[in-house]
């Protein structure tokens, strides 16, 4: 089972940009696709980025455009580039495997906070 530690959240105002990193306990070349997800207070967690290469990847709409993910397989870790964030990002960033719709790995790791306010 492999384990995920997410940082880089913080304050940052509208119009801001923030890195998120996901570094994995171990070695995540055979994990096909991995996902960045978010969870806002008294909402349903969601996908909002998916990897499996740089030339196959997947935005939710409402993030696509302004975010990018990346990994970096040797690392052991995923990147999510926030760009041009706006009120509505702000949630607690988790990353996973993504193994299918409504489908991700069994452990969830602490997440990062992110918060886009004025």
């Amino acid at each position: 089972q492999v384990h995920f530690v997410e940082s880089g959240g913080g304050l940052v105002q509208p119009g801001g940009s923030l890195r998120l990193s996901c570094v994995a306990s171990g070695n995540i070349f055979n994990i096909y696709a991995m996902g960045w997800y978010r969870q806002a207070p008294g909402k349903q967690r969601e996908l909002v980025a998916r990897i499996i290469s740089s030339s196959r990847t997947n935005y939710a709409d409402s993030v696509k455009g302004r975010f990018t993910i990346s990994r970096d397989n040797a690392k052991n870790t995923v990147y999510l580039q926030m760009n041009s964030l706006k009120p509505e990002d702000t949630a607690v960033y988790y990353c996973n495997e993504h193994l299918g719709v409504g489908v991700a790995g069994g452990y969830w790791g602490q997440g990062t906070q992110v918060t886009v306010s004025s």
